[in-house]
């Protein structure tokens, strides 16, 4: 059974203004979240990732690549909360708004430090040549048999020239290569989620074609529910999210239901086959 797995967005950096961003909120929520989810609290974390996406993610600026991957990480958290609580569809939903979402952030990020790393290219080009130039001049001022005073102070000026453009070049380089970093992270979160996606699309066409050959989604539950029951190998997440799921399939089927309870560890009232993510009120956004 394949489930979305945390992407645990790192270094997200604290933005100064008096109002909570989504890096804010996902940062302040996602220990707790995980914690729920461990606990099999899939329609509760899903509802609290929503808020956050319809809030907070409404006013993410695309530019911002660091609030788009925290708003990834939200979208990511709610498909997983809808895995969990047998609501396969909405989990594709999510993986779809967090496939877009991060490939819109790579574009992005692509193109605005694509113009910073040209930037910083092409001043390593130019402090690089002066180096050499000046580097030369102090060696051929070094090899006189004697300096005059004014051939000592032009050798100071050379050598603090030298210090302040190594540092310069040393930054640089040192920027490319966060930079560098950077777009690989955001990239390797572009290729995870489209990855993801695909394998969550054939595996719902997979189930969809199974109960078309059983003839029902009843006798498809029947059937698979003892296997379901006897896979004790499975994490908890894996077995309750697949027992939520047979649920949802088939509410009538009492076995279901009994199962969900032994796994959750409480009865839980029947879910609808037809849930879809919740809608998020029109409001003015930056987002296009």
């Amino acid at each position: 059974m394949l489930l979305v797995r945390p992407l645990i967005l790192a270094t997200l950096m604290v933005l100064p203004g008096g109002a909570q961003s989504v890096s804010d909120r996902f940062r302040e929520n996602y220990a707790t979240w995980e914690k729920r989810l461990e606990k099999g609290d899939g329609s509760g974390v899903r509802k609290a990732a929503e808020a956050v996406i319809q809030k907070e993610g409404a006013a993410v600026n695309p530019s911002d690549y660091n609030e788009m991957r925290a708003l990834v990480g939200a979208m990511d958290v709610a498909a997983r909360a809808c895995v969990l609580d047998g609501a396969w569809e909405d989990a594709v939903l999510y993986l779809q708004k967090a496939s877009s979402t991060a490939a819109e952030n790579l574009n992005n990020a692509e193109a605005t430090f694509g113009k910073v790393r040209k930037e910083h290219e092409q001043k390593l080009q130019d402090w690089k040549g002066a180096v050499a130039q000046q580097e030369k001049r102090l060696k051929d001022l070094e090899a006189q048999p004697g300096l005059t005073e004014a051939q000592m102070k032009l050798r100071g000026q050379i050598r603090a020239f030298l210090e302040e453009h190594r540092t310069a070049i040393d930054h640089s380089e040192k920027a490319l290569k966060e930079i560098d970093g950077l777009l690989s992270q955001i990239r390797n979160v572009r290729v995870a989620y489209e990855k993801s996606l695909e394998e969550w699309k054939t595996f719902l066409e997979k189930e969809k074609l199974e109960i078309s050959q059983v003839g029902s989604s009843a006798k498809y539950v029947a059937e698979k529910l003892p296997q379901v029951r006897v896979d004790e190998t499975k994490p908890f997440f894996d077995r309750l999210a697949y027992a939520r799921r047979l649920k949802r399939l088939d509410p009538s089927n009492p076995g279901c239901a009994e199962f969900v309870s032994s796994l959750a560890g409480s009865e839980e009232s029947t879910p609808t086959k037809d849930a879809s993510p919740a809608k998020a009120k029109k409001k003015s956004s930056k987002r296009r």
